[in-house]
């Protein structure tokens, strides 16, 4: 039998959660106050929370100097594509490892969440020959093919994961009534999958989209995404800290608003799932 929680333990746990989650997003508020603040505001010593005058001149600077749209369009394109192409990919992976497993299929799963281990900077300097010698360096279509391999372990693994837990007789049934492979996977199971993709597809835009180590050493110009947008605010002169404040809360507001869109979908999809 479960055991009875208390009023107070019910609140200290609602406390404490409420705390965890206010630290955890505090990083992300000083820097949308900061993007309000003026430069000397920004750096005033004590630290000024509230109490300042609120300005949007730090956005309008941003706006004056970049080119924002670009930035954020090359982001979409460069994160969007190579989730969509690591989940074309990994779906068939993640369903022959679950559904017909080899003698080395947890030996192959180990293997690729091992190569998340390498260092980045390891690998640097032959993939960067690599792009110079295919003429893609500096390009969105590299960026998505190296961000989809980089996180594609990640993609398998989840999927893998959320497969398993599909009874496998509800193949077998799909199979006796006549179902191709391909009518097996896309009909029976994706639909029964969905959540577990759409899971898969949201953690995996997001790491593309804060990926900043390729995106800095692979681009220059052309197909350079937020994160190279932020870093230009860095400049040998110094941290000018309110402009650079305001480019990065422009840079993960698409996703903040992601994320609320996402977890509205997700409560509205399991209120509908109780009532029916």
């Amino acid at each position: 039998m479960a055991r009875a929680v208390t009023r107070q333990r019910k609140i200290v746990n609602t406390a404490l959660a409420w705390g965890i989650g206010f630290l955890i997003f505090f990083p992300i508020l000083w820097t949308i106050l900061t993007s309000f603040k003026t430069e000397a505001q920004a750096i005033a010593d004590p630290p000024i929370f509230l109490g300042f005058n609120w300005t949007l001149a730090n956005y309008e600077a941003v706006l004056e100097r970049s080119n924002y749209g670009r930035f954020l369009w090359n982001s979409i394109i460069i994160a969007g594509g190579s989730t969509v192409l690591g989940i074309l990919i990994a779906v068939p992976a993640a369903w022959s490892m679950a559904f017909v497993p080899g003698k080395r299929t947890k030996d192959i799963l180990l293997w690729m969440l091992s190569t998340k281990m390498l260092p980045a900077v390891g690998v640097l300097y032959p993939i960067y020959l690599l792009c110079i010698q295919f003429g893609v360096l500096d390009s969105k279509i590299a960026l998505v093919i190296i961000l989809m391999l980089i996180n594609l372990p990640i993609i398998v693994w989840m999927l893998y994961t959320y497969f398993r837990e599909i009874p496998g007789e509800i193949l077998e049934a799909a199979r006796m009534d006549g179902a191709s492979l391909r009518e097996e996977v896309l009909y029976v199971l994706t639909p029964m999958a969905i959540p577990g993709i759409a899971s898969t597809l949201l953690l995996n835009f997001i790491l593309a989209w804060n990926e900043a180590f390729w995106t800095l050493n692979l681009t220059a110009a052309k197909a350079a995404p937020l994160t190279a947008f932020i870093a230009s605010y860095s400049s040998p002169e110094g941290l000018f800290y309110a402009k650079l404040s305001a480019a990065s809360t422009m840079a993960i507001a698409p996703i903040l608003i992601l994320g609320w869109f996402s977890q509205k979908q997700l409560v509205s999809g399991l209120t509908f799932g109780a009532v029916k």
